[in-house]
């Protein structure tokens, strides 16, 4: 256990108060992924770090003296997870490096960077930051399509953010509601909110209309609406949008999956959200499975076991 002192406000909200900055660099990486942390003023240093989960999603509030933030290569090359974090600073301003791109970012703005990439954090002086981290398929956007916002200053004072950032705001200053039966759907009410801000500054940083990028836009949204029916399928998808099999292969292939693997991980995702809804647990896991499109019960626990590394039970049963 670190040094630093810990306080359990109950069973998932915890609060790392680190007195030196050894205490602090430790809490960092404890609480979210390896990190090299330095500062040039690390006595006296004061951090404070408080933080609770709910279904893989780690929302955090940390408040601390001037300090460096790095995530190596060689930190990377010992990940086996892929984390999307985003930060809305409430105090204080910080600095985002990530992608060849540099990010200032002042109370009311937000970033999103990606721990699977070389990034580095760097607050001059005493601030206070809200850090939401997830894994990428939480999220309805391609990895690869996300990662043009890398460390690009997203303002949450007007427009989609004005109205995001308050909700991530109460979320941040009401971190025990993350635990009991609503945390979950809070948790993915957050991610659905920030999915929509990420889209939104696509379309805003895109410019001109882009063809290409509406499409994908249109097919996602299709697949999203269809997920139930058994009949969702490559053919299907590509009669609807009046394109061609191939043409709808190559636009998945641009994306890094391909069709049939983004319905089944949005076919999942859903069932996923179902098992830990408390609205739902009376309800059979097979019947979660149909709902969804899945007519083959066993098929389904098997590739919700290779997607998430336990069974559509399992989750259940940890998530009450």
């Amino acid at each position: 256990m670190s040094p630093q002192q810990q306080v359990r406000g109950n069973d998932r909200v915890t609060t790392n108060i680190a007195r030196t900055f050894s205490e602090f660099r430790t809490a960092v990486s404890e609480s979210f992924v390896p990190l090299h942390v330095t500062s040039e003023r690390p006595d006296p240093f004061w951090g404070r770090i408080r933080s609770a989960s709910a279904d893989e999603v780690h929302v955090s509030e940390v408040s601390a003296s001037e300090h460096v933030v790095e995530r190596t290569p060689e930190l990377i090359a010992r990940a086996d997870r892929h984390y999307f974090k985003l930060s809305l600073m409430l105090s204080g301003t910080g600095i985002l490096i990530q992608d060849n791109r540099e990010a200032l970012l002042q109370p009311g703005d937000l970033a999103v960077y990606d721990t699977h990439r070389p990034y580095s954090l760097v607050f001059d002086d005493d601030f206070r930051t809200m850090v939401v981290m997830f894994p990428k398929h939480l999220i309805d956007l391609p990895p690869d399509v996300v990662s043009q916002l890398t460390a690009v200053r997203m303002n949450g004072r007007q427009g989609v953010g004005g109205i995001i950032v308050p909700f991530l705001a109460q979320l941040v200053g009401n971190l025990d509601q993350l635990s009991g039966p609503t945390g979950a759907r809070l948790a993915h009410s957050a991610l659905d909110l920030v999915t929509t801000m990420f889209a939104n500054e696509l379309d805003v940083t895109r410019g001109p209309v882009d063809p290409h990028h509406q499409l994908m836009q249109r097919i996602r949204a299709y697949i999203d609406a269809n997920l139930a029916s058994t009949d969702l399928g490559p053919g299907q998808i590509a009669a609807a949008h009046f394109i061609s099999t191939r043409h709808l292969h190559g636009l998945f292939r641009e994306q890094g999956t391909t069709v049939s693997s983004w319905i089944r991980s949005r076919r999942l995702e859903r069932c996923r959200r179902d098992l830990l809804n408390p609205l739902y647990g009376d309800r059979p896991v097979a019947a979660i499975a149909a709902r969804w499109g899945f007519v083959d019960a066993a098929h389904f626990s098997r590739v919700f076991k290779a997607a998430y590394a336990e069974s559509p039970s399992e989750l259940r049963s940890a998530g009450r």
